[in-house]
């Protein structure tokens, strides 16, 4: 029976496996024992299977020819098939792509395995079958552990806003801008992964190592014909593939976006998008995840959460250290939507206290987000 394993005290031996790659190096290192084979697809490896000790291993999701299966089975090797006619694989073992959750938008969105995944969610999210939640939490789970190897090392800051930001706006350019400074700095910008403000910091993030600044411009007026993804998710989609095939060497962020708001739909400027069920996982993990700060762009109910998701464990400390919150917009946090009062008598006294600020512009976001980040 194949032993749980302490990977924090072997940091240096990584034993999940996740492409055919890792795969192969292991077969040539002459055991896969105590492996993790995670969602890779082993058709074509039927020789090695036979050929190499599996018998602590642990194969998730991994199709295998029937040869290869009753081998590893018969070492002890732990099973976890394959699931049929899935729209989306609970055990995979690397976050998606842009390219993969918009597959086949030439057919239109409702053809993606993006959209496939929040139709199965949307049948199976109220019917009490334990199979089909218990699919989701894997997946989840699946998620978060990928999304933690792909940030490990990283500097890590939040850009959090509405979905509602139009494309054409000055404040989209705004975020836009922004996701370009922070990730010049060597920030890993991470949003929640869909529409609007979202959109705009991880499209920032995108250009930015392009050294024209007037390809932002450029870009920012290609997506402006197609404002919202409301009228249709497969021409907002398409626009930003557009942009993408125009600009094709586009840096990295991340995207953390969630089936339960599935009528907004991820956007394409993410580079690695960890994309949820469960939104409470979801939230947390986004923030959570944030060791740089997060800076707060104007938004509604779901911002005002995340605001106060991030402030509860910079009030207790719980995750160490409070991270830097910066808001901006003066008068959208002050009175439309007054959230400054409030946090900053949560704040007062506390270590938290020199770590939040307000400032009226998104230019100055930055700034003060280094200010917080040193003091």
């Amino acid at each position: 029976m194949p032993q749980l394993t302490d990977r924090a005290h072997d940091p240096a031996h990584d034993r999940e496996i996740e492409t055919l790659a890792e795969f192969d190096e292991a077969v040539a290192r002459g055991s896969l024992d105590g492996c993790r084979v995670q969602a890779v697809d082993l058709t074509a490896r039927t020789p090695d299977l036979l050929a190499v000790a599996t018998s602590g291993a642990v194969f998730l999701g991994c199709p295998m020819q029937p040869d290869g299966l009753a081998k590893v089975r018969a070492d002890g090797a732990l099973v976890f098939p394959p699931v049929p006619d899935l729209p989306f694989d609970p055990y995979r073992g690397l976050l998606y792509t842009p390219e993969a959750l918009f597959e086949h938008l030439d057919a239109g969105y409702d053809a993606t395995p993006d959209a496939l995944a929040y139709a199965w969610f949307q049948r199976t999210k109220a019917d009490g079958d334990i199979f089909a939640s218990m699919l989701r939490s894997i997946h989840d789970d699946a998620v978060s552990d990928a999304l933690d190897e792909q940030l490990a090392g990283a500097r890590v800051v939040g850009v959090m806003g509405g979905h509602a930001m139009a494309r054409g706006t000055s404040a989209y350019a705004g975020a836009a801008r922004l996701g370009r400074t922070l990730a010049r700095s060597g920030l890993t910008v991470a949003t929640g992964g869909g529409p609007g403000a979202m959109e705009a910091a991880n499209l920032g993030a995108y250009l930015a190592p392009l050294q024209d600044d007037a390809v932002l411009d450029d870009a920012l007026e290609l997506l402006a014909k197609t404002p919202s993804f409301t009228t249709s998710i497969t021409d907002w989609a398409r626009a930003a593939f557009d942009v993408r095939d125009r600009w094709p060497s586009g840096g990295d962020s991340i995207g953390i976006p969630t089936w339960f708001y599935g009528h907004e739909p991820p956007n394409a400027f993410a580079g690695h998008i960890a994309k949820y069920f469960a939104n409470a996982t979801r939230e947390d993990g986004l923030l959570a995840r944030c060791n740089g700060g997060v800076v707060f762009l104007p938004g509604a109910a779901g911002t005002v959460q995340e605001i106060f998701d991030n402030a509860t464990p910079n009030y207790y400390e719980s995750h160490g250290e409070p991270t830097p919150m910066v808001l901006v917009n003066r008068a959208h946090w002050t009175e439309k939507l007054p959230t400054w009062s409030l946090l900053q008598s949560l704040a007062k006294g506390r270590a938290m206290e020199s770590r939040i600020a307000l400032v009226d512009t998104v230019e100055e976001a930055p700034a003060a987000l280094a200010r917080l980040s040193a003091e």
